[in-house]
């Protein structure tokens, strides 16, 4: 899938390690606090990081579940995000839904992975189309830098295209 040039100037935005830091400082100075960090983003995927430090712990030596949440909401939010820029009419985007399941400890840095960009991309395209709002539930799977589950996150997000 080709990107419109405002969604390419985005996913250079939110790659880039600095200018990612401004953004979240203005937009989310809890995840930049937490170390939350894009590796990836394409419009079928995307891969964001959240450490394993003192500001993302809990009591038991392990990642946070809700630090290990927000790492995971933004796995599949900055695709949601990418997806509505650069269109003819703004499109609001919402999580309608979170559900979690966590296997094993978090004691290093996570890597949470959101494949579901085509149907993002495909549900923005509706609603920009029909006006109707359109839900998609996305997956993000949390892993260890050897590939081990640790979590599994499914957001479903609810988009809307506003009138202007």
């Amino acid at each position: 899938m080709t990107l419109l040039p405002k969604q390419e100037q985005f996913r250079q935005r939110v790659t880039s390690k600095w200018l990612f830091k401004f953004f979240l400082l203005q937009k989310m100075p809890i995840a930049l606090l937490a170390g939350v960090r894009v590796r990836a983003l394409n419009a079928e995927s995307a891969v964001v990081s959240i450490p394993y430090k003192w500001l993302s712990q809990n009591p038991f030596r392990s990642v946070y579940f809700a630090t290990q949440a927000m790492a995971a909401e933004m796995s599949t939010g900055v695709i949601g995000l990418m997806a509505i820029q650069g269109r003819v009419k703004p499109v609001s985007m919402l999580v309608t839904n979170l559900e979690a399941t966590y296997s094993k400890k978090a004691s290093e840095r996570i890597f949470f992975t959101c494949e579901n960009g085509n149907e993002i991309f495909n549900a923005v395209e509706k609603t920009l189309a029909d006006g109707e709002g359109v839900t998609v539930k996305c997956i993000s799977t949390g892993r260890t830098k050897d590939g081990t589950i640790v979590s599994t996150f499914t957001v479903v997000w609810s988009f809307k295209a506003k009138n202007k």
